[in-house]
């Protein structure tokens, strides 16, 4: 299994995953368009040359940045794979500065386990919404926005 920022060639299979769960109402949806558009935001799981999980950081902020768009393979569940996904996306915040990290997400007790903390979602800045106010689900999305102060955050 090797963690490792995503090419442009892994978008059709970052978007089938991301698509899977999205049409069962477990995450979001996301236009492959955007997936591209985005690329460089991106980290993925690849086992045997196969994507088997990928997931995003998006700095929103001088010192904040989203993880989103995290999805594994049905086969790879509880494998530990969106930890080592989600803990790709600490370092590399760590390496350029950031120093809070927030999600919105329907899976809150993943993001609980690493140190994550539920917030009230007007605490978010303002910028964030905008890509809300694209979503067809928007303004009533039910996504539990959670944050994690990297400097402080205990490490599991």
């Amino acid at each position: 299994m090797k963690i490792r920022p995503a090419k442009v060639s892994d978008v059709k299979a970052m978007h089938s995953l991301i698509s899977f769960y999205a049409e069962r109402k477990e995450m979001l949806p996301r236009p492959i368009n955007d997936l591209y558009e985005n690329i460089l935001e991106f980290m993925v799981a690849e086992d045997n040359k196969k994507i088997v999980g990928c997931c995003a950081m998006h700095v929103s902020w001088e010192d904040l940045a989203e993880i989103k768009a995290l999805a594994i393979a049905h086969d790879y569940q509880k494998k530990g794979i969106g930890t080592k996904l989600v803990q790709a996306c600490h370092k590399k915040a760590k390496e350029i500065g950031v120093k809070k990290l927030f999600a919105l997400t329907f899976k809150p007790n993943f993001f609980l386990r690493l140190g994550y903390y539920k917030i009230l979602r007007e605490k978010l800045p303002h910028k964030i919404w905008g890509e809300c106010v694209r979503c067809p689900l928007f303004p009533d999305c039910g996504e539990i926005p959670l944050m994690r102060e990297l400097a402080t955050a205990k490490k599991k």
